[in-house]
Formats: structure tokens, C-alpha cells, sequence
């Protein structure tokens, strides 16, 4: 029986290859060839022959990933047709169509000047103004966000009128009414005078006077001095 300790045998799943990335490195290895025999047929030799097509598969790949990350798609579009122009172009011209050991002026200049335009590309690819997505997502969240509710409006002060206050009638001192003469004073006033003015002198044990006459009586005083003649 086999040991209950012994570990079994880990079977490592075999290895696929990728025909498409395999293609792709083809591609690019010839690409490179190619662009490396063009340069030194237009008279880069050494060094810098190798440094062109570096050049443009690094330009290729920038340009795709601007086109990749859906910002500045106009740049992107740009530059990637100007790197695969120029990959291309290298392919067709080693291809036996352009005689490599009289190559014309016209694309001497072309390789020349590729490495301003390639540093050009670059360049506004790496460092062009893009959105950063945190604040298009922020944003978008600000869009979407309901308005907020506006605020009550505060309430008109009203102003307050102070209570009017009623208007206290002045004062008007009344004309003294006319002295009444004594023979006109009603008899039942006179005799209405008398008990009081004998009632107030059982009390008081003092005739009573007019002003007191006149608050017993409720008259004006010309009247009750007039009573009071009567009395005497």
C-alpha cells in the first residue's frame, strides 16, 4: 500500500503557445530589420541606424495607448498614422522597390529629420492635458446629484405698527354755567338742601358749607351757592 504521507505528483498544466503573439513578434522583429536597413541606406550608420525603428514602434505603442484611454483621440489617430507610415513605408521600400544603394534625396531627408518629429509626437502624448477620471467621475456625480432644495425665503418683516394709543381727550374746562339767581332755585331743591344740611349738622355739629353742599348735591357750584343763600 502506498504511504499515506507521500505527496502526490503536482502535473503542471503544458504550455500553449500563442500563435497570435508569436505573430506579433514576427512582425515586429521584421519591422525592426527593416527600419534599421532604411536608415542605413539613407546614410545612418553605427548606432543611430538601430535608434530609428525603436523610434517608431516607441511611437507606435504611445499612440495607441492615448487611443486606448478614450482621451485626446484626434492626437492619438495622428500619430499612430504617422509611425505606421513610417513602418510601412520602411517595409516597402526594402521590399525591392527602391534601390537601397542610390537612395533619392527626398527620403535621405525624411530619416533625418525623423527624430525631431518622432521627439515631437512624444512628446504631446505624454504630456498633453488630460481629464484626470477622479474628477470627470466627481463631476458626473455633481451632474447627476438632485438640486438641492432651495431654501425657504426668510419671511418679510413686517413692521410692527405700534398700538395707537387712544387719544386722551384734552381737558377743556367747561364754561362756568350762569349764576342762578336765588328766587329762581326749584323749591324742592331747596327743600331737599335743608335735610341734608340738618342731617349734617346733627352729625357734625357745624352748619354745613357750600362745597360740601355742592358734593351732596351734585350741582355746579354757581347752584349751590345759590341753595345756600336759602339756607342762611
Amino acid at each position: 500500500m502506498p504511504e499515506t504521507g507521500r505527496r502526490r505528483a503536482v502535473r503542471k498544466p503544458p504550455v500553449r503557445i500563442d500563435a497570435v503573439l508569436v505573430q506579433a513578434v514576427i512582425a515586429a522583429v521584421l519591422s525592426f530589420a527593416h527600419l534599421h536597413d532604411l536608415a542605413v541606406a539613407a546614410g545612418q550608420d553605427g548606432w543611430k541606424a538601430w535608434a530609428y525603428p525603436v523610434s517608431v514602434d516607441l511611437l507606435l505603442v504611445a499612440a495607441w495607448k492615448r487611443l486606448r484611454s478614450g482621451e485626446s483621440k484626434a492626437a492619438g489617430w495622428s500619430w499612430f498614422l504617422v509611425a505606421l507610415a513610417a513602418s510601412l513605408g520602411a517595409n516597402i521600400a526594402t521590399a525591392g522597390l527602391l534601390d537601397l544603394s542610390h537612395v533619392p534625396p527626398w527620403l535621405r531627408v525624411l530619416v533625418a529629420g525623423w527624430p525631431a518629429a518622432a521627439f515631437l509626437g512624444g512628446t504631446l502624448l505624454a504630456h498633453s492635458p488630460t481629464t484626470d477620471r477622479a474628477a470627470v467621475i466627481a463631476e458626473s456625480d455633481v451632474i447627476d446629484a438632485p438640486a438641492p432644495a432651495p431654501a425657504p425665503a426668510p419671511e418679510e418683516q413686517h413692521e410692527v405698527e405700534p398700538p395707537v394709543r387712544a387719544r386722551t381727550p384734552e381737558l377743556v374746562a367747561e364754561p362756568a354755567p350762569p349764576s342762578l339767581p336765588a328766587d329762581h332755585v326749584p323749591a324742592a331743591l331747596i327743600t331737599h338742601a335743608r335735610k341734608i344740611a340738618t342731617e349734617h349738622h346733627t352729625r357734625t355739629g357745624a352748619p354745613i358749607d357750600t362745597a360740601t353742599l355742592r358734593a351732596r348735591l351734585g350741582v355746579p357750584a354757581s347752584l349751590a351757592e345759590a341753595i345756600a343763600t336759602h339756607l342762611t
